[in-house]
């Protein structure tokens, strides 16, 4: 029976198109947000969602999943609301319904929409299982992306990298900091790590319990923390509430740190004049 209502979808394709089509003229298809779409954007992705669903007749699974996950991925970078597409399937399926009661017994059009709907159901999974797919890939590398930008280490000199934090620090981004922290020392293989406090509005104890672990795990990898960027503000605030950062070394600058951590590393800034004679940056 299956065989015999795919050949009759396929045998009516350009009817069922057709009248699908025009059952969408009066359906918009919305973008998340409320973000824009032409009418010309709308038709191009109705013709193409009407292309994808009638290819599935002629597609083996492999090659289906293959073209569902095409469009799902259209969908989510274009920034097209899913239900509004799982919606515009039900216009198809008053078309096709109509279609067969009024071409088959009604023995027949039991077997017929039985089948029928198993076909369209199956179609609905695949996209919404690639669509779910993609979205969650998205999230994953926004995450990422999140996690990175949050607060990367970034090498400066060979040795020695700096991490600017910037906005408030709370126990969550502190987990985050302290990753970046060691992950990044491994990687850059540092021996100084420059903790850059510059953009942080507010230095609280729950702030420098947090950057007292960090410097301390730091140390526990091997390599040096220094914590710059700590404004007259914030040193008020630091002793008004009492707070020990005697075991971190503190410069009220970035340009002060990173000469700190290249004496660390047996280096020094030279300048114009002494670089031409004696070589530049030593090492």
């Amino acid at each position: 029976m299956k065989s015999v209502v795919l050949q009759h979808l396929k045998d009516n394709k350009s009817l069922y198109i057709e009248e699908w089509r025009k059952s969408l003229e009066q359906h918009e298809f919305t973008k998340q947000g409320s973000t824009f779409s032409s009418k010309d954007m709308q038709q191009e992705m109705k013709d193409e969602f009407i292309s994808v669903v009638f290819q599935s007749i002629e597609l083996s699974i492999e090659e289906n999943r293959d073209a569902m996950h095409r469009f799902a991925n259209r969908l989510i970078y274009n920034g097209w609301a899913f239900s509004e597409f799982i919606r515009s399937l039900q216009a198809l399926r008053r078309v096709v319904l109509h279609d067969v009661s009024a071409n088959f017994t009604k023995e027949e059009f039991v077997d017929v929409s039985v089948v029928f709907e198993d076909w369209l159901d199956e179609q609905i999974t695949r996209l919404a299982e690639e669509f779910s797919k993609i979205q969650d890939e998205v999230m994953t590398m926004q995450k990422t992306a999140m996690k990175e930008l949050s607060a990367p280490l970034i090498p400066v000199f060979d040795k020695i990298s700096v991490m600017p934090i910037v906005g408030t620090i709370d126990t969550k981004r502190a987990a985050q900091i302290m990753e970046n922290l060691l992950e990044g020392i491994i990687e850059h293989r540092a021996q100084v790590v420059l903790i850059d406090i510059t953009g942080v509005p507010v230095v609280d104890t729950m702030v420098a319990h947090h950057i007292i672990k960090a410097s301390e795990a730091v140390r526990l990898v091997g390599a040096e923390c220094l914590l710059v960027g700590i404004r007259p503000e914030i040193a008020q605030t630091i002793v008004n509430l009492g707070i020990d950062l005697d075991a971190i070394t503190t410069k009220s600058t970035l340009k002060k740190g990173i000469e700190a951590a290249l004496e660390l590393t047996n280096r020094t800034i030279e300048t114009n004049e002494q670089m031409q004679s004696n070589g530049g940056l030593k090492r």
